[in-house]
């Protein structure tokens, strides 16, 4: 199989006094890390595929600059209509016993990437999906999800429509490394942006959020090119690695050498946990990550 060399992955700044504070203490245990889900949201385009990458406030644990996605929630427990696989099916592909915990993580994902996109795979039945998700009524009802203050499940069954969890690929899971102080669980996945849909920010939320050339933002990951476009204080001057987790440059990069949204797919990728690892290397706090390419790259558990 494949392997790449050990990669090492430049902090960002506000995390050097966590990575410092995690070596001080000696062994330690690790803060228990929160489920979550994130979308590569893929779509084609003449310069190669795309991907939706948007900016995140705060010290958010998929990156400052990441694939739409969150945390799971109590509400994505709740009975919704389900056309593909089943979570017994979905638990197989993610690797995981718990076919309950397994359809939490889908109805997030796709909760997730309606909130922050717009994009909502959903439609009436098991072959039709949602044809337009433009006007007011749909922002709405994505700033009051996002809220708190409207249901998911609610919104699907006033607009009779069943999740289409056919339309998600399994993509990895990757645990934040063990010294941050804010850490995620997170299964990632993909799905190609929808005909008749539009990507669009939250209102009152969204900060920055574009369609990327993959091949154009692997091929500059090293100069400061995307964190002063995106222009916030927290991105200017920061390189890509510095800017994301490490899975998100990982799976930009293997996005990039692929010959369309179909072929990235189709790449098989074994039902793993991945995790980074803190090290000093050079005299600097880096995070480490060893492995193959089978899932955009693996990393060892541990300080």
């Amino acid at each position: 199989m494949p392997s790449f060399p050990t990669r090492y992955f430049q902090l960002p700044p506000w995390q050097e006094a966590a990575a410092e504070s995690w070596f001080e203490r000696g062994e330690t245990a690790p803060r228990k890390p929160r489920p979550a889900s994130s979308v590569l949201l893929l779509r084609d385009s003449r310069e190669g595929a795309e991907t939706f990458l948007r900016y995140r406030t705060g010290e958010s644990p998929l990156g400052k600059i990441a694939f739409p996605g969150g945390s799971l929630e109590p509400a994505d427990d709740d009975p919704v209509p389900w056309y593909g696989p089943s979570p017994s099916d979905w638990a197989k592909a993610l690797g995981m016993d718990d076919p309950q915990q397994a359809r939490r993580h889908v109805v997030a994902a796709i909760r997730e990437l309606f909130e922050e996109t717009g994009v909502l795979l959903a439609g009436p039945d098991a072959s039709t999906l949602l044809e337009s998700n433009r006007g007011p009524d749909w922002m709405a009802a994505r700033v009051g999800i996002a809220a708190g203050e409207k249901s998911f499940p609610e919104l699907l069954a006033r607009r009779g429509l069943g999740l289409r969890t056919d339309l998600l690929r399994p993509l990895s899971n990757w645990r934040t490394a063990d010294f941050a102080l804010r850490r995620f669980d997170t299964r990632y996945f993909a799905a190609v942006q929808p005909i008749g849909q539009e990507t669009s920010l939250l209102e009152g939320k969204g900060i920055w959020g574009e369609w990327r050339i993959a091949a154009r933002e692997a091929e500059r990951q090293n100069t400061t090119g995307l964190g002063d476009e995106v222009g916030q204080p927290d991105t200017v001057g920061l390189t890509l690695d510095q800017l994301t987790v490490p899975a998100v440059l990982l799976m930009i990069e293997k996005l990039a050498k692929a010959r369309g949204c179909i072929a990235y797919l189709a790449h098989r990728r074994p039902t793993a946990v991945y995790q980074p690892e803190l090290v000093v290397a050079d005299g600097k706090y880096v995070l480490q990550v060893t492995g193959n390419d089978a899932a955009e790259g693996s990393g060892q558990r541990g300080r």
